[in-house]
């Protein structure tokens, strides 16, 4: 059997040590990736909601190529939202530019009671 690994993209292990957790996890041929926001390497967040969402998903491909993965293997991707009614028309144009049809399996989830919490 194979023994999960561990997978931290260059220059944010300190941030995912500090913290407690992996940015993801492999398992055989599977890949576990973690939830990712919108930070810079320093842990800052991005102060425009726009940039916070392709620093997400920047944050996310740095991932996935450090365990040798591209968004061409992904199958699903989960959004939280905290405003959801505003948030998720920038969320979907960034996403659309992200990834060709067909499209992902998607789940996209929010509402008030997310602010302070993620």
């Amino acid at each position: 059997m194979n023994q999960p690994k561990p997978v931290f993209p260059a220059n944010r292990h300190a941030l995912y040590e500090k913290h407690g957790y992996s940015a993801a996890i492999r398992s055989g041929d599977l890949l576990f990736v973690s939830g990712q926001v919108g930070s810079r390497e320093d842990g800052t967040p991005e102060p425009d909601f726009a940039a916070q969402v392709e620093r997400a998903f920047d944050n996310l491909k740095a991932t996935l190529n450090a365990a040798g993965c591209t968004f061409d293997d992904l199958i699903d991707v989960t959004t939280f939202h905290t405003d959801p009614e505003n948030q998720f028309p920038t969320i979907m144009q960034v996403k659309q530019t992200l990834f060709p049809k067909p499209p992902l399996s998607e789940l996209d989830s929010g509402g008030r009671e997310l602010a302070g919490r993620l």
